[in-house]
């Protein structure tokens, strides 16, 4: 079955998609280097009252905080863990790259899935 050609309206959505998608991998690519290295909001909050002190086996918490009851999450030593690539320095782009173009597969098959037919369109798209 042949499809029709694409009309104005829809070279301007492909052109949309593709602005999007170029600008995304930018973001994620680039702008994610200048990211801060700090712990966010919330593991600061946990480490109030403890003092973190470097040792040969890693960081030790001294004091009395939320902290000392955190334990490794399950997927903590996953390939994209702490936003780099198996753990590696340097690869924080190509973590939130990986990132991107994994959210956007998981978002284009749900809409694929979930988008609503019209009546007369066929399920051979």
């Amino acid at each position: 079955m042949n499809r029709p050609a694409p009309t104005g309206a829809g070279r301007r959505q492909a052109g949309f998609l593709l602005g999007f998608l170029v600008v995304a991998l930018l973001v994620a690519g680039g702008l994610s280097y200048f990211a801060s290295p700090d712990p966010d909001g919330l593991d600061s909050v946990t480490l109030n009252g403890c003092q973190v002190t470097e040792t040969e086996a890693g960081e030790q918490l001294e004091g009395t905080c939320i902290a000392q009851n955190a334990q490794d999450h399950a997927l903590g030593s996953s390939p994209l863990a702490d936003y780099t690539v198996a753990g590696r320095d340097g690869t924080v782009g190509l973590a939130g790259v990986i990132g991107v173009v994994g959210t956007l597969v998981v978002a284009g098959g749900l809409f694929w899935l979930l988008r609503r037919r019209r009546p007369g369109d066929s399920a051979e798209r």
